[in-house]
């Protein structure tokens, strides 16, 4: 997949370009028919699948505090390479950008320099100021312009309409299975190991690698999860705790994550967490012993979540490893 970071990085128009625009955050099951829809089309013409969306998401920009994203985006860049795309264009997004029409856009965006043969949007999209770019606009502009406009339905798995904001909520409750089902994958988070204050392997018995959480991003739901940690080519089944530990009176948000079998020194090391079930909330205990025989319980209960999905976290790992 090529990627361009800048309308004007793009030499020229892309050749029976057919194309899609939209946040996709999350990259979720609807996006990935989009996506589809995209690459078929396409193929049928021997053109170019393309992407456009946006860096940061505009609602950062135009209402900063508003809205915690699923992915970042690298996360998205990886997913839409993987879903078959040829060119991705990630527009960086500013107050300067926000006022262009959505006449403007169609114009210079998407005719002149990326040469639209066909567009592809979903149900509810909408772009340019005042969101004036919605579905009835872009077809009468296709129609001026030659190029003809597809809009994929709202897509639902049993009864959940798939959307990005349906996703947040069900994070927010550590609905895990559910997102998973509308995600089409585990919920990940992802970064750098932090040293802490190594309590875990100290006081309890029990060592972790911390990630902090900062608290503008998509926090899942305070407790205990089941976790599958991904690090050097390799998975590892895990539990996690994501909260502000109360036992020890902490006050940062972090993700303390205990890897099953696993005795590297990962410090500054990248490591990946896919989320696949909450097991408890967040609970104060009395001090290190009555905690440690807690996360006994919950390695146990984890280790049969995680035999019983065995052949699942095979694959979804293979997956992820093979980017």
């Amino acid at each position: 997949m090529k990627l361009y970071t800048s309308l004007a990085d793009i030499p020229q128009p892309f050749i029976n370009a057919c194309v899609t625009i939209g946040n996709f955050d999350g990259v979720h099951l609807g996006h990935q028919l989009l996506f589809s829809e995209v690459v078929s089309r396409a193929h049928r013409q021997n053109g170019t699948s393309v992407v456009v969306t946006f860096d940061p998401h505009p609602l950062k920009v135009l209402r900063p505090g508003s809205i915690r994203l699923i992915s970042t985006t690298q996360q998205k860049i990886e997913l839409i390479e993987k879903a078959g795309i040829d060119v991705l264009v990630v527009i960086p997004f500013d107050h300067i950008f926000a006022a262009t029409t959505a006449e403007d856009f169609v114009e210079d965006a998407l005719v002149r320099t990326i040469g639209v043969q066909e567009l592809v949007v979903g149900y509810d999209y909408a772009f340019g100021r005042g969101r004036q770019g919605n579905i009835e606009f872009l077809k009468a502009k296709g129609q001026e312009k030659g190029f003809p406009v597809t809009v994929v339905e709202a897509h639902y798995e049993g009864d959940m309409l798939v959307s990005s904001t349906k996703i947040r909520e069900l994070v927010a409750m550590g609905r895990m299975r559910d997102v998973r089902t509308l995600l089409g994958r585990y919920y990940q988070i992802r970064g750098e190991v932090q040293r802490g204050k190594q309590r875990g392997r100290k006081e309890i018995g029990f060592p972790t690698a911390n990630l902090q959480i900062l608290e503008e991003d998509l926090c899942p739901k305070r407790g205990v999860y089941v976790t599958q940690v991904i690090y050097d080519g390799k998975c590892y089944g895990s539990v996690s705790n994501i909260g502000y530990n109360p036992t020890f009176g902490e006050n940062r948000l972090v993700a303390e994550t205990h890897i099953f079998d696993f005795h590297d020194d990962i410090y500054g090391k990248a490591i990946r967490i896919n989320l696949l079930r909450h097991l408890r909330g967040e609970r104060k205990f009395s001090g290190p012993d009555e905690l440690a025989g807690q996360i006994r319980l919950d390695i146990k209960v984890a280790q049969k979540v995680l035999d019983a999905a065995q052949k699942e976290l095979l694959l979804s790992c293979e997956e992820r490893l093979s980017r």
